[in-house]
């Protein structure tokens, strides 16, 4: 059993980071490369914060984790340094926890009964432990390909290698299909490749990865868009069953604020890729933020992924604008009772590195220079509100204007969508008012055959949202081959998307 007075004895310590002037000189991961054994022992100390309470909220997939992590039970483990067999009980129900570890914003720890209390000293750090079992899994090689014993003679194609895609491969492999990922980029991984920064995830964690499923058998197509380059009777003719794991990449815009047009106004996803590409050592950015004052519009993790992206570009200066309140410090009970995902101020290693952050301030307008490229925003103070229906409206709430340099603006301001693609038209699935692809009890579309998980049905979501239903849409798909299925599957609602965390 656990130790019932851990959380006493120890208090809560994240991982240590690199020092700033450090960090901001390179793309590699934020957090420190500390020595094997004296990570392990840290580790296992904030392991043995944890109590195994009675009722497990940190592994709910209502309040917690939506893959049903077996939080306490690999805590334990840890705590006794039995790192094997934590490794084997993290995988069982986590493809993918290294991408996980690094990349989750935690809803397990804000479910952890030790977060109702700050006299408690905070939640554990699950997030921490989690990414520490699973680099010790690939260090002491514990993680190895699993190989079908049995063919079904069925075959399977996934469309898409982001996360939802790739977890659905590994489990319909696993379960003795021959499975072929479609991906329209040159490399593999969807956002985990180009949207998320080598600094929150080195691309050699995917690659590992990636590895492993091609030993397990599953096939690898880049480069084919599917739809175009393979149309959609050919993927009838050639497989059983297909899954969309395509996204919802398609961002959000603001074609209303006067200026929009300038030059240097740009989604956030136009910056992040070719950032991203260079690192991968295909050439200098195309839209870079060397030398410039940088306004990211969007408080949420896209915009700080602009904003750690723009910093280490050189930019002279960046500033991140949102519509509203700074939020509280500390969990607000009234507001985000325990143990929902609580409303307070998330603060990213990238706004320690440099920069500002502005609250109730959106932009008035753009403003260019005589060759149409953007140099200056108006600013004003407003305030957010919302009609019965949930309509937003941005109103002023003073005439005041301030005026500050903008030679690159990046709107981080979310995403609308599944991108419209010849590959729905051909299937004849139409999107839902939200943008998503909608999809029965068994995750099948309106297509007969034809399965949707990730991004893609629930709209832009967590890493641990996609793997998880990646992992939901295998079962249904095994199902719907063979007519039952052996592999595991999150209890996850499948019909009406939660609200994003």
């Amino acid at each position: 059993m656990a130790d019932p007075q851990g959380f006493m004895k120890y208090s809560r310590a994240d991982a240590p980071k690199r020092p700033k002037p450090e960090r901001l000189q390179d793309w590699n991961e934020v957090y420190l490369h500390e020595e094997p054994a004296e990570r392990n022992a840290a580790v296992r100390t904030q392991a043995t914060r944890c109590m195994d309470c009675g009722i497990p909220f940190c592994h709910s997939g209502t309040a917690g984790c939506p893959l049903g992590n077996l939080i306490p039970e690999w805590n334990d483990l840890v705590r006794r340094g039995d790192w094997e067999l934590a490794s084997d009980r993290l995988h069982a129900t986590n493809n993918f926890p290294e991408f996980t570890g690094r990349l989750c914003p935690a809803p397990c720890e804000a479910a952890c009964v030790l977060a109702i209390s700050h006299d408690a000293g905070g939640a554990v750090a699950i997030k921490r432990v989690e990414e520490t079992i699973a680099d010790m899994s690939w260090e002491n090689g514990y993680v190895q390909p699993s190989q079908a014993t049995v063919s079904s003679g069925k075959r399977v194609a996934v469309v898409g290698s982001g996360p939802a895609g790739l977890a659905a491969a590994q489990q319909l492999t696993r379960a003795g299909h021959e499975v072929v990922v479609y991906e329209r980029d040159d490399r593999l991984g969807g956002l985990l490749r180009y949207g998320i920064p080598e600094f929150k995830m080195e691309k050699k964690v995917l690659d590992r990865r990636l590895s492993q499923l091609r030993r397990e058998g599953t096939r690898f197509v880049t480069g084919c868009e599917v739809g175009v380059d393979i149309t959609v009777e050919q993927l009838r003719a050639e497989f059983d069953a297909v899954v969309l794991a395509v996204g919802a990449l398609r961002g959000r815009d603001d074609k209303t604020t006067p200026g929009r047009e300038l030059a240097g106004v740009h989604l956030a996803m136009d910056h992040l890729v070719p950032a991203n590409r260079a690192v991968e050592g295909d050439g200098p950015s195309s839209i870079s933020a060397a030398g410039k004052h940088v306004i990211v519009i969007g408080g949420g993790d896209t915009g700080a992924d602009c904003y750690g992206t723009a910093t280490r570009q050189g930019a002279l200066s960046v500033t991140q604008l949102d519509q509203y309140p700074m939020p509280p410090s500390v969990r607000d009970d009234d507001r985000s009772p325990w143990p929902v995902w609580p409303h307070i101020l998330r603060t990213y290693p990238a706004h320690e590195e440099a920069g500002e952050r502005r609250f109730t301030v959106a932009v008035r307008r753009f403003v260019g220079d005589d060759d149409g490229h953007v140099r200056f925003i108006e600013l004003q103070q407003v305030r957010v509100e919302k009609d019965s229906s949930g309509r937003r409206s941005v109103i002023p709430v003073s005439d005041e204007v301030e005026v500050l340099p903008a030679d690159m603006v990046l709107l981080a301001i979310g995403f609308e969508g599944v991108e419209h693609m010849r590959l729905l038209d051909d299937l004849g699935i139409s999107l839902t008012t939200r943008g998503t692809i909608s999809c029965g009890s068994d995750w099948q579309t309106s297509a007969p055959g034809v399965f949707v998980c990730g991004d893609a049905h629930r709209g832009a979501s967590l890493v641990v949202w996609a793997i998880a239903e990646g992992r939901s849409v295998a079962h249904a798909v095994d199902n719907f081959l063979t007519g039952s299925s052996n592999l595991p599957s999150p209890v996850i609602p499948n019909q009406l998307p939660l609200a994003v965390v």
